[in-house]
């Protein structure tokens, strides 16, 4: 990375992320150009993840870590994140997703070109979505499909965590969010919706937890967390007036 100001500001909430975040802060640092900094969250300060985030700073500058003192889950953890980011693009990331890497640059192309809200896709212009929980998957994919075709929304991947957006947004974006687990990254694209702002995708190949680790999903909680923003949007987005999205389709795909 170089010495200019930062730019793009990467969240990466985490717990206890040993071998999938080492990889991680290995390949943002070798494929990111761009002045950035990665904040990798955490709730509690004997979180085995700090030990990487320690090692990797000595080689990596931009990276930090971020103690969450606000609540525990990920939203609490973003909103730590923002506060601590100096960049004016922020990238919501999973430190589990090695593939949408790749991404990263054509998603701060679109924002170069105007657009205010960039989401991955992994259902859409050739994206995938591999591995992971087979119940996970098809629910995600059946939510975006009934989204997409039976409301306003105009993204078709409403629920991925990977979300890029201007951190003078962000308040307008999470409305002081409580979400359980990744459902904060939902509740945006359909703020991002609501508040019209200028909306893109970039497709992505994702692999679940490529390196093994944990994953954090609880199939009823999860439901739950996710069913009032899926209500909001069925009842809020105006099915009349589906909203363009510039899509950026990486070269070679």
């Amino acid at each position: 990375m170089s010495n200019s100001p930062v730019t793009l500001s990467i969240l990466l909430p985490v717990r206890n992320e040993v071998l999938n975040l080492r990889v991680m802060l290995r390949i943002l640092n070798a494929a990111l150009i761009v002045p950035h900094e990665v904040l990798v969250i955490f709730d509690d300060e004997n979180d085995a993840s700090i030990a990487v985030v320690e090692e990797a700073s000595r080689s990596f500058p931009g990276v930090r870590p971020v103690l969450n003192t606000a609540g525990r889950g990920v939203a609490f953890a973003i909103r730590a994140g923002v506060a601590t980011a100096s960049g004016e693009r922020v990238l919501l990331f999973a430190a589990d997703e090695v593939g949408p890497v790749l991404a990263i640059d054509d998603m701060l192309a679109l924002m170069d070109e105007g657009v205010e809200f960039v989401s991955a896709t992994r259902y859409a212009h050739g994206g995938r979505r591999l591995g992971g929980s087979m119940i996970g998957h098809a629910l995600s994919r059946i939510a975006n499909w009934l989204l997409f075709h039976a409301s306003g929304t105009g993204l078709s991947d409403s629920t991925t965590g990977i979300k890029m957006f201007r951190r003078a947004d962000f308040e307008a974006l999470s409305r002081n969010s409580t979400s359980v687990g990744w459902a904060v990254a939902f509740e945006m694209a359909i703020n991002a919706h609501l508040l019209e702002l200028k909306l893109g995708e970039v497709p992505i190949i994702s692999i679940d937890r490529l390196f093994g680790g944990q994953s954090t999903f609880r199939l009823i909680p999860w439901v739950l967390g996710y069913f009032g923003y899926f209500a909001t949007a069925m009842t809020k987005l105006p099915r009349s007036k589906r909203p363009p999205v510039t899509i950026r389709i990486p070269a070679g795909t």
